[in-house]
């Protein structure tokens, strides 16, 4: 059963996340860019919903005392779809670092354009770090939060390499708080293969961190060691903290 659960709600993600795309798109061009938040927001709710419908699969976020007033950087631990939904419900409005070939889908594609994102060539290098660090200050005097997977693409559960460092940057830069985030959604929603097992994903957000006058890769190193030994806490006892 949990494989047919699984099997319908794959099916039902792409269905969905393609024919929402097409209203939100339409629906973008009557909406300022601030209401237009709220309608991913929805997409991500009625994902989560049918996740644990069918999947038996719901989340817990711990933390949340930890979130900063105003807006900042979060760094996220890649290692499952399941943030990529997720993440919309967890901090206020945002925008997203993502790799540019997303937005090459269409009506998928250009929902992502609609709402800001910043689009990188992951292979560009230093290109790519500044190109966050321009686009990611215009986005944070907007008031937005900026999210990033500073491991640049979803690795096995237990697994990282090493953390880009386009974040610590733009912290620095702009005097904004670094917000690491850690979680075991790997566990249950694997980088590769259909299944998906049933429980509770646990979502940690950690205490903000200082990045202006400090070495960026000093500060990925304390981001990193965190987020890591976090994330090794969830799957020894995952059903407590």
């Amino acid at each position: 059963m949990q494989y047919l659960g699984s099997l319908f709600f794959t099916a039902f993600f792409f269905l969905w996340t393609f024919f929402y795309s097409i209203f939100f798109v339409i629906a973008c061009s009557m909406l300022p860019f601030p209401r237009r938040f709220a309608l991913v927001r929805v997409w991500s709710r009625v994902l989560l919903a049918v996740l644990r419908w069918t999947c038996r699969l719901d989340y817990r976020i711990e933390g949340l005392e930890n979130v900063p007033a105003g807006n900042h950087i979060a760094l996220w631990k890649h290692s499952s779809s399941w943030e990529t939904v997720a993440m919309s419900l967890v901090f206020p409005r945002q925008v997203w670092v993502l790799k540019r070939e997303l937005t090459w889908i269409p009506f998928v594609g250009w929902g992502i354009q609609q709402v800001h994102a910043i689009a990188i060539d992951r292979k560009s290098g230093h290109s790519a770090v500044s190109q966050v660090v321009a686009q990611g200050k215009d986005r944070l005097a907007e008031g937005d939060w900026i999210i990033i997977f500073p491991e640049g693409t979803r690795m096995p559960f237990g697994q990282t390499r090493r953390y880009g460092v386009s974040g610590a940057l733009l912290a620095a830069e702009t005097g904004k708080l670094l917000v690491p985030v850690a979680h075991n959604a790997g566990s249950f929603w694997p980088r590769r293969g259909l299944r998906k097992k049933p429980g509770t994903i646990r979502l940690v957000i950690g205490k903000p961190i200082v990045a202006t006058g400090r070495d960026p890769r000093e500060v990925n190193q304390e981001i990193q060691s965190w987020v890591e030994a976090t994330v090794a806490e969830l799957s020894a006892h995952p059903g407590e903290r």
